[in-house]
This record gives structure tokens, sequence and C-alpha cells, in this order.
């Protein structure tokens, strides 16, 4: 990436500044935890510099247009039959040139090289794991596993996940900011995303995109865990409730701040089901009838919530 910066005593200064800046964004986009929100973050900072190069030359003539020009400097040449300057036409046009020539280079950099669907390189296979977005909570499906969790995703670190992703209801997006790679899914569609947690913690996970009264709540907690620790937690759970086609109804009811839940058997096929809405689809927000939306009667508190059953 570009940098501004002078040799010698500025130097240490230039890495307090730019610490103390990054510091107050811990948790965010700019504090990437895995390759392809490194990536994000390098476009960002990227594309910054290619247009602070434009803004500050802009600032600095238009200071300097202005002292040399001002009123009171007789030095100043006038000459109000000019129409036309070749030198000048070369810097107007050559400058937004050049500025749509770099961030074509960084478009291309991003559509390419983190493209969503394009796996991350690694010696070890990636993690399968399926995402519906419901109204207002996430479903994480391991088919691989045969386990289930709602509002908590556990990945191993180190490991490359592949998620694919659908939606129950409205639009929505996925979103983990330290890993990158904001993703929107859609009723009826399956998109996919590669992402990786480079280091074992605690990452937040959310809706990006409005989707009814219960937007605020749609969070969860990403876990990246050792792998040796994450095959322990996959068989722990295994043997517990049932997540079927019944239970899974009572699961795509409307209900806001749900807690996390698992599920030790999720039925084979039941992704495949949702997206080719053999389950039919939830009813999305409701609306009144001066067009403003409001939580389904179904949604109740999440201690009210019926919790899901062993069902046929």
């Amino acid at each position: 990436m570009f940098s501004f910066r002078r040799p010698g005593q500025g130097r240490p200064l230039l890495w307090i500044a730019a610490t103390a800046t990054l510091s107050g964004c811990a948790g965010g986009v700019l504090d990437p935890q895995g390759p392809i929100g490194a990536g994000n973050r390098t476009i960002l900072l990227n594309s910054l510099a290619v247009m602070l190069v434009i803004v500050i030359p802009t600032l600095v003539a238009l200071l300097l247009f202005a002292w040399m020009f001002r009123a009171s400097n007789h030095n100043a040449r006038y000459d109000p039959e000019f129409t036309y300057s070749g030198r000048i036409e070369l810097i107007v046009w050559s400058i937004p040139t050049l500025t749509i020539l770099f961030l074509g280079g960084l478009i291309y950099y991003g559509s390419y090289h983190l493209d969503p669907r394009r796996p991350i390189a690694s010696s070890r296979p990636p993690l399968d794991i399926q995402v519906v977005a419901l109204d207002w909570k996430w479903l994480f499906l391991y088919p691989d596993q045969g386990i289930g969790t709602v509002n908590q995703l556990v990945i191993p670190a180190g490991v490359p996940v592949r998620f694919k992703l659908t939606s129950a209801s409205v639009m929505n997006t996925f979103f983990v900011p330290q890993l990158g790679s904001m993703v929107y899914v859609m009723n009826g569609m399956q998109t996919e995303v590669n992402l990786q947690a480079d280091r074992e913690g605690d990452y937040l996970g959310l809706s990006a995109h409005f989707s009814g009264d219960g937007f605020s709540d749609m969070n969860f907690r990403l876990r990246a865990v050792s792998p040796d620790a994450f095959a322990s937690w996959a068989s722990s759970l295994q043997g517990g409730e049932v997540l079927n086609a019944s239970a899974y109804r009572e699961l795509a009811r409307q209900s806001i701040n749900v807690p996390s839940a698992s599920f030790g058997h999720v039925q084979e096929g039941l992704f495949d089901a949702i997206v080719r809405q053999t389950l039919p689809p939830g009813p999305g927000p409701a609306e009144t009838a001066d067009g403003e939306p409001q939580v389904s009667p179904k949604a109740l508190p999440a201690a009210q919530q019926p919790q899901p059953k062993v069902g046929g």
C-alpha cells in the first residue's frame, strides 16, 4: 500500500499515531483476524491513500490560489480574455484518469482475490457450514457432523470454512466484521462465502440489513477454538435435541432476542429443503394498515418461545 512518512525521528511518531488510531477499531473491519479480513482492510487503506493523493493537493492548491490571487496582491496576473490552456487541461483530466486506474486495480484485486466463492488456500480441508437467516435469529448447520446451533457459531481456528447461506424469510446479510466479506442472503436462493479465523477467540457476528423489529438483536457469537476443541465440542452435542422438519417449523416462528441453542441431530437434507422452499418460508415482518412494520403476533418474548422438540 502507499506510505507517507519521513525518515528519522518522524517515523516513531507516525507509528504511535497509527497505533492510537487503530486501537479504537478493535473488533471491527480494521482489526482483522483472518486472511479475508486482512485483504479487506488492505483495500480500504489503499483506497484511502489513493483518494488522499487527490484531496491533499487539492486543498493545498485551494489555499495557494486564494493567497496568490487575493485582492491585495497587485502582482497577480489578470487575464480576462483567457479561454484555453492545454497544460491545464492535461492536468485536469490526467489526475482523475490516474485515480480511476489505481482504484480499478484495487477493484480487480477485491473482485478476484477476495471473491467470496474463491476457496482459501490451505493444507487443511475446509469445514462446511450451512447458514439460515430466520426472523430474528441465525441457524447454523454442520452437515458433516450432523449437528446444528442457533445464534452460536463454533469453528476451528486456522481451518478454512466454506459457508453456504440462504434466508428463510426476508433478505438479510451475514457479517463477521473481523473475518470479512459481508454477504447478502435471499429467500429461495443459495450463496457462498469462504472465511477463516487465524487465531482463537470470540468474534461478533451480526445482521447488517434491516429486517423488522427484531433486527437489532439478530446477533451471534462466533467462537474460534483449536481443532481438537472443536472436535470435542461437536461430539458433546451429538445425541441431543433433534432438528427435523417439525422442529424447524417451530424454530422458524418469529422471535426476538433468542438465546443460543443446539441440536445433536439434524435431519439430512434440511438445508436443501429450505432453499428449495419445500419447507415454507417464514412470514417476514408484518405491516399495519399505514404500512409500518410490526412484530407478528407469533413473535413472543424469548422466555416464552416454544422449545424445539423431537418429531416426525
